[in-house]
């Protein structure tokens, strides 16, 4: 498969491309800006997120809450998210409402700081503060998306810190603050702007210059601490977290080379081996015939930037404990280091991998997305193109060289929720391993 790319640069820095794809009559427009929670200083965690709410809150010339009402009542949808390593926004319209979705992108590109406010601020801050009781400290295992990066990153690296943020760091957000956040990352030179689906060319191209030629360009963004860290752990951490869950849960992760890379591709692999769907290997052992688990996936983080994460998240079955369910998982791991992966299931996993691609690529979002993806954590938009050959090359003996390297006792976190006796949270036991207890 092979999408069609045209990839241009106005003068302010802005990075574009276009998909052309005329099989629907929608069209999606989407914008990355490069800016996540690696991002933020000390002391204002949750920034980018933060920042992500307040993009919705309307800009000089659209009132809060309309973007969402003028694309909606065009018939389209909207959204965005925030990751460490970026923001982005997205929009999925009828054709012949392209225009209306570049404007009001570029609107707040251009002019988000004439309509921000004390009180959308104050507004937007308990909008997050209530998503992060809701999502993190008041559902099972929520805090993992904030534990399991603080276990594998030290403190002074810019992965290390929660992505909502802490309720100190967000009750001390400024309105100065967040202004100097826009000034400095929400600029067309940060920014990837993608276009896929029913569009005329000539056209699309008109529209991007008209609104978002005029932005300035920024002055220049403080560069990230060093992001590069050792290539293994080191040795094998654990932390055990006592909590109000029915089951136990563990997240074991390891670290493994950067997205974008040779290695990279490799470590995909031996994911989807160990965790990818229900004819996986910890799918089939765990679930199947030791009865241990109730689920179980592994993946990776795809960060760009020192290192990835490769992480296996197993879920217990009933009166199953959390040691219990650690050594199964790891006497898995450990087989596929010992005996390395077999050509057919290499095979399977490329299919797997294959079929999710093209299928995703047929949507206008989709789409735009990984070519946003490719053209901001790797600067080349055409990258997309080259994935599935990338995976192609890839044999097993290279994913087995990856699972001796990087899945050994050496590179190992395990994050374990347990069940306290009485139900209720009691705290956190963290501690060092060799080996599975």
């Amino acid at each position: 498969m092979h999408l069609p790319l045209e990839s241009y640069r106005l003068p302010n820095g802005l990075l574009v491309t276009l998909s052309e794809d005329h099989s629907a009559p929608v069209v999606a427009v989407n914008l990355w800006y490069h800016v996540g929670s690696a991002n933020e200083r000390p002391g204002r965690t949750g920034f980018a997120h933060l920042f992500e709410h307040m993009l919705f809150q309307g800009s000089e010339h659209v009132a809060a809450n309309e973007h969402f009402e003028l694309v909606q009542r065009a018939g389209g949808t909207l959204n965005g998210s925030t990751w460490l390593e970026r923001t982005n926004y997205f929009e999925t319209v009828p054709s012949h409402h392209l225009e209306l979705a570049l404007w009001l992108e570029a609107d707040r590109m251009g002019a988000l700081l004439p309509a921000m406010t004390q009180e959308k601020l104050d507004t937007q801050r308990d909008v997050v503060k209530n998503e992060r009781r809701w999502s993190v400290d008041n559902q099972p295992y929520g805090t993992w998306w904030e534990r399991l990066p603080a276990l594998c990153f030290p403190p002074e690296h810019p992965f290390h810190h929660s992505l909502i943020g802490s309720m100190d760091d967000l009750n001390a957000a400024s309105l100065e603050d967040v202004a100097e956040f826009f000034r400095t990352y929400y600029t067309p030179d940060n920014a990837v702007l993608t276009i896929a689906g029913d569009f005329d060319p000539p056209a699309a191209r008109g529209f991007v210059e008209k609104h978002f030629g005029k932005i300035p360009r920024g002055s220049g963004r403080p560069a990230l601490p060093p992001m590069e860290v050792p290539r293994t752990f080191g040795g094998w951490k654990r932390e055990v977290v006592n909590d109000d869950v029915m089951v136990p849960r563990l997240f074991l992760a390891f670290r493994a080379p950067a997205f974008g890379t040779t290695a990279h591709y490799a470590g995909s692999i031996c994911a989807a081996v160990l965790g990818q769907r229900r004819g996986c290997r910890l799918y089939r052992a765990l679930v199947r015939e030791r009865e241990v688990a109730s689920d179980v996936s592994a993946f990776t983080w795809d960060l760009a930037k020192g290192a990835d994460l490769f992480v296996v998240d197993a879920t217990a079955r009933p009166g199953t404990d959390g040691a219990t369910l650690e050594a199964a998982v790891v006497a898995e791991v450990d087989r596929l280091r010992m005996e390395g992966v077999r050509a057919d299931e290499v095979e399977r996993v490329l299919a797997l991998i294959e079929t999710d691609f093209v299928s995703a690529m047929q949507t206008a979002g989709d789409r735009a997305d990984a070519i946003s993806k490719f053209a901001t954590l790797l600067g080349d938009s055409g990258l997309v193109n080259e994935q599935l050959d990338r995976y192609r090359k890839v044999m097993a003996a290279e994913v087995s060289a990856f699972a001796r390297d990087y899945l050994g006792e050496d590179n190992r976190v395990s994050l374990i929720y347990e069940r306290t006796a009485e139900g209720t949270a009691e705290g956190t036991a963290e501690g060092t391993a060799g080996g599975a207890r």
